[in-house]
């Protein structure tokens, strides 16, 4: 027994060992890692070097837990700015874009198969998501550029598009079990659909203001937190799930919410997260690979090859076309949604479901769907870059090369310390300033260590450590990149619109619905600037408004300013770390304004 143990132990951490040094092999050919992942699960496997694994329960159970933590940690890691940029379309293809792709597959799989209805629309929403992990990986790691409202969409679909596949699967798996008419059906994907979602986001949200809290609150050593901040998003995990609700869709919308607020040792928290999520991964596709048997593939692979190029060609470009109608993307932008709809390991899981719920044909549709899972991923992980050329939608970087390591401030500090490597070719390695809103504090050349002000002009190789408000982070990053320009026609460096230095600054204010003091009502924009500034201005300083920023853009000799830029990034508004559909007040406020207007009676 003891032995066996030992046994089991070795075969596991052997096959995680393996399955991360292969990611070499998927870095260096650009296949997706999941392919990786599974086609080593499957060389293990039964019809492989023979180790045999078929507890399709067991195997649910570990893939529903590794998803929870992928789910969490792609929330953590989805910032407010992406989420806003892309949040009403990439909700719809979360959710009608799913439904309407499940549907559509259904009615192929009906005719292909020969199978029943309910069968085929269970099939249809079992491949109905994408996949994030090779999503993210083929964006990310593989070093495609493109749009950025293309990869936000691409991004945040593939993050929170789960939750619906797996409710559809769910309730159809419940469904069939209980023999239910139509009527029945509609009704109870109805009441099903509102009650899970609803509770989702809801208590998703409780819980990720509940993580938060805890972790801000509390005073332990600092590797305690990643534990406690994993425990908790289990929590809301389970805790949504046994009340009825979508625990995914929870998982996510409080990883959503914990990963854009300040916390305690955010540094250490993104780090853990970043290794469980990739241990997470791993596992499940392991797991997933072992369960499968590749010698029934091949009486049913021809019609399940023949459903995947329908899925690629034809059910999802049609539900991404329909969804997208009212956000006037471009065609080519359209085409490329389409493409990049990876189907992963999401799609394998929940095919285990119809094999634990017992139905007759469980088998043969897990079957099917590893085979779409293989063919999409050979199909379109491959030819991701080559698709986004010839749509025309790689771009070149904003930012090059950087290299960038942030250190970890005990508490909620303000500011975060920052350490830049000074790569060749770099604004500050060709003599740019440092703007005044970041504080050097240390050098480091040839394993010497100096103040900033002493060690003159930076140069190539050298280590600098800075003192740094998060919201500027980016903008250091446009300083110390390679071979990005920074000048005034940078925008998000000096704003996107420029007013004049001598306008009175209560006409800016009031613009933008800004309180000025009565000291400061009469001064032009370039006197109030200096005055918050403390007498001095110099190329790149800032100041804050509430919503928006004063930046300085130009500066004469006799250090009179003579443009200025108004940057409104959300990042700088305290307002904007509250994304809309969590604005409290602005909700109130048009409710308020609702029940003023006329016809309602007040």
């Amino acid at each position: 027994m003891i032995e066996a143990t030992y046994i089991l132990i070795l075969i596991g951490a052997g096959l995680v060992t393996i399955a991360a040094l292969t990611s070499v092999i998927a870095y260096r050919l650009g296949a997706p890692l999941l392919l990786v992942f599974l086609l080593l699960g499957l060389l293990v496997g039964e019809d492989g070097l023979g180790l045999r694994f078929d507890d399709a329960q067991l195997a649910y159970q570990v893939g529903s837990l590794a998803l929870a933590i992928i789910l969490f940690d792609s929330g953590f890691g989805t910032r407010y700015a992406a989420f806003r940029m892309a949040a009403a379309p990439a909700i719809v293809l979360a959710t009608l874009g799913v439904a309407l792709t499940a549907a559509l597959t259904g009615v192929a799989a009906h005719y292909i198969f020969g199978m029943p209805w309910l069968e085929g629309m269970l099939l249809g929403s079992i491949v109905g998501s994408t996949d994030a992990a090779a999503v993210f990986f083929l964006l990310r790691v593989g070093g495609i550029t493109i749009r950025e409202r293309i990869r936000s969409t691409l991004e945040v679909e593939s993050s929170s598009n789960d939750p619906m596949a797996i409710f559809l699967t769910l309730s159809l798996v419940t469904l069939i079990v209980d023999g239910a008419s139509s009527e029945a059906l509609s009704v109870e994907l109805l009441r099903g659909f509102v009650q899970q979602m609803g509770l989702g986001v809801a208590l998703g949200l409780l819980g990720g203001i509940l993580i938060v809290r805890i972790v801000n609150a509390i005073d332990v050593e600092a590797g305690l937190y990643p534990i406690i901040v994993l425990a908790a998003s289990l929590l809301v995990f389970a805790s949504v799930s046994l009340v009825g609700g979508s625990g995914f869709l929870a998982t996510y919308v409080a990883g959503l919410y914990a990963g854009n607020q300040r916390t305690k040792y955010v540094v250490s928290l993104r780090r853990f997260q970043d290794g469980l999520t990739w241990l997470a991964q791993i596992v499940m596709f392991l797991v997933l690979g072992l369960l499968a048997t590749p010698s029934e593939f091949p009486s049913i692979a021809v019609p399940a090859i023949a459903l995947a190029l329908f899925l690629t060609f034809v059910g999802r470009p049609v539900a991404v076309w329909l969804c997208l109608l009212p956000f006037r993307y471009q065609p080519n932008e359209t085409a490329f949604i389409s493409w990049v709809g990876l189907r992963g390991a999401v799609s394998i899981l929940l095919a285990i479901l119809p094999i634990v719920g017992g139905l007759a044909s469980g088998q043969t549709l897990f079957n099917v769907a590893f085979i779409i899972v293989l063919t999409s991923l050979l199909v379109q992980g491959w030819t991701i870059r080559p698709t986004a050329k010839w749509f025309g939608l790689i771009v070149p970087p904003i930012v090059g090369p950087i290299e960038k390591l942030e250190l970890e401030l005990p508490g909620t500090a303000h500011h975060e310390l920052i350490a830049y490597r000074v790569v060749p070719d770099s604004p500050v390695a060709r003599g740019a300033r440092i703007p005044r809103w970041a504080r050097p504090s240390l050098v480091i050349r040839e394993g010497r260590s100096m103040r900033y002000q002493y060690a003159g002009r930076l140069q190539a190789g050298d280590q600098v450590y800075l003192f740094v408000a998060p919201n500027y982070i980016r903008l250091l990053d446009r300083l110390f990149a390679s071979p990005a320009e920074v000048d005034t026609d940078d925008k998000d460096f000096f704003g996107e619109f420029v007013v004049d230095p001598q306008k009175p600054v209560k006409n800016v204010m009031d613009s933008y619905g800004v309180a000025v003091s009565d000291r400061e009502a009469d001064k032009t924009v370039a006197e109030f600037i200096k005055r918050r500034l403390g007498g001095s201005a110099e190329l790149g300083d800032r100041v804050s408004c509430g919503d928006f920023e004063l930046v300085v853009r130009d500066v004469a000799e006799n250090g009179e300013i003579k443009s200025v830029g108004i940057a409104t990034d959300p990042g700088a508004s305290r307002s904007a770390r509250i994304p809309l559909f969590l604005n409290a007040r602005q909700i109130l406020d048009q409710i308020k304004k609702w029940l003023k207007s006329p016809g309602t009676g007040k």
